[in-house]
């Protein structure tokens, strides 16, 4: 079995939730405390070892490639200046993994977007990483997903239950607990966004996929779907029914950043990483009574 290399980072969307910040800044581009978004999803690939990325970009989006070139007029004057701890902090984005990009030039949904990656990943199985979807976990979320893949030799998608009120807001799998592992679900449908009186379970899709290359074939005769794009849920649907995808009830916590609320407390989860930023942030929570 090929081994899992390539990964796939769709990042071409507006923004629109997060306007006005993202007129003129890349939604990814957001920072999560001192770190773009984008970046962190890049150190899961590369922790969960992935060699190359390729980002889907749209017009305007050149930022997230810059951030992770090489920067030489900055890093002089840093060594110049005697800041190392800062100097390795400016300097380890460009030496995660390789980056490259590739143009989505309309807006024709996630599985095209998916598509447009196509001459890049090649036959191999490669990951997809949905960026407004942040995973803080002890396994990276994609190694877990890619051990499975290793194991099986099936797609498998990252799942998680939510409450029955909120299946409307996700794809939604169908499917069955396997016996030895009641974190692996044999998936045989998947339903995206379904009104909530229709959902078939309380399994919600995340943003972090392992798909064999078979399924560019299945994108390609993939007709447009819900908002007249070409879905992502569709393609894995079909997948699922002809019995070769699985989903892994993955152990983390996930952040919804492509929603403000969401993005919100992606910070503060990451804040408490860094012990002298969390003392101020209890120290405020304190004072204004929001401690309780």
């Amino acid at each position: 079995m090929a081994r899992v290399r390539k990964a796939v980072v769709p990042a071409a969307g507006m923004g629109t939730r997060f306007l006005p910040a993202t007129k003129a800044i890349a939604k990814e581009m957001l920072p999560i405390v001192n770190k773009p978004s984008i970046q962190l999803i890049v150190e899961e690939a590369a922790a969960s070892g992935i060699e190359q990325v390729i980002v889907v970009t749209g017009r305007g989006k050149t930022e997230i490639i810059d951030h992770f070139d090489a920067h030489p007029q900055l890093e002089d004057s840093l060594r110049r200046s005697g800041k190392e701890a800062l100097l390795r902090e400016v300097v380890r984005p460009s030496q995660l993994v390789k980056l490259s990009a590739v143009r989505q030039q309309r807006p024709l949904g996630l599985g095209h977007a998916i598509l447009c990656a196509r001459p890049l990943v090649g036959d191999e199985p490669f990951a997809v990483f949905l960026p407004d979807d942040l995973v803080d976990a002890p396994t990276p979320c994609a190694r877990q997903l890619i051990d499975v893949y290793e194991r099986s030799g099936s797609s498998v998608v990252a799942l998680m239950h939510v409450a029955r009120e909120e299946t409307s807001a996700y794809g939604i799998a169908a499917g069955d607990i396997d016996a030895g592992d009641p974190r692996l679900v044999r998936v045989h449908a998947l339903v995206e966004k379904p009104p909530v009186d229709e959902a078939p379970s309380t399994l919600a899709v995340v943003g972090r996929y392992v798909l064999d290359a078979s399924v560019f074939d299945v994108l390609a005769r993939t007709h447009p779907g819900r908002g007249d794009e070409i879905q992502l849920t569709d393609a894995l649907a079909a997948m699922a029914a002809d019995g070769g995808l699985n989903g892994w009830l993955f152990e983390g916590d996930r952040f919804d950043a492509g929603d403000v609320t969401g993005y919100l407390l992606a910070n503060l989860n990451w804040a408490r990483k860094t012990p002298r930023i969390w003392a101020s942030v209890e120290a405020w929570l304190a004072r204004n009574g929001a401690a309780r």
